[in-house]
């Protein structure tokens, strides 16, 4: 029976506090499920890990350090996911570090394109932390923010957020605190790899009652 759920997430840098804000931002963007893991006595362990790379080995090293808990790994899919699992994505996109093994598609997920996807789909909780001087209209109209691509969001955030006392979006000071506001249920209808990581949680989460 699963008593521990390990989240092994992209992002952070190589600062402690970098590190403990990200893991604050992402427990408050699965507060629904941080919450029902409480309630059936799981325990939710979010551990960022700095690079792409970095995360990678750390999930793999924890299938053979924490064999009793469900673990998990929430990378950026670095482009277009063209095919037909997260797991298969990662194969392609590094062979070196996937060849061999036999991790099932369950324990792979992906921020798609990369994390920022998630922020613009909620487009009101942005307005409310960058507050006067957001220029919404600068943020792509696409309803499907997973078919962003990296360059078009980077660049549209920066131009929608340059004009506000926060600043130009910075992703080690801005990211941790706008995943604490936006909305699972505004976000997951437009990101499907998203909408996937709640479903396998909260599905592991009720095969432990």
């Amino acid at each position: 029976m699963t008593r521990e759920i390990r989240i092994y997430v992209e992002g952070g840098g190589d600062e402690d506090e970098a590190r403990g804000r990200l893991r604050a931002g992402l427990r408050g963007f699965l507060r629904d499920v941080w919450t029902d893991a409480r309630r059936r006595g799981i325990r939710l362990n979010i551990v960022p890990c700095g690079d792409g790379v970095r995360t990678v080995r750390s999930f793999h090293r924890a299938l053979k350090w924490h064999p009793d808990a469900f673990n998990v790994l929430l990378v950026d899919a670095e482009g277009p996911v063209t095919e037909a699992s997260a797991r298969q994505h990662l194969g392609t996109r590094d062979p070196r570090q996937w060849s061999g093994t036999r991790i099932q598609d369950e324990h792979c997920h992906l921020m798609v394109q990369m994390m920022e996807a998630w922020l613009v789909a909620d487009r009101e909780k942005l307005a409310e932390y960058y507050k006067e001087g957001f220029h919404e209209k600068s943020l792509p109209d696409n309803p499907n923010v997973e078919q962003i691509d990296k360059e078009t969001l980077q660049r549209a955030l920066e131009r929608a957020t340059r004009q506000t006392k926060k600043g130009p979006y910075h992703k080690t000071r801005h990211a941790p605190d706008l995943l604490e506001r936006i909305r699972p249920e505004v976000v997951r209808p437009r990101a499907s790899f998203c909408d996937r990581l709640f479903r396998t949680l909260l599905a592991e989460i009720d095969r432990t009652a």
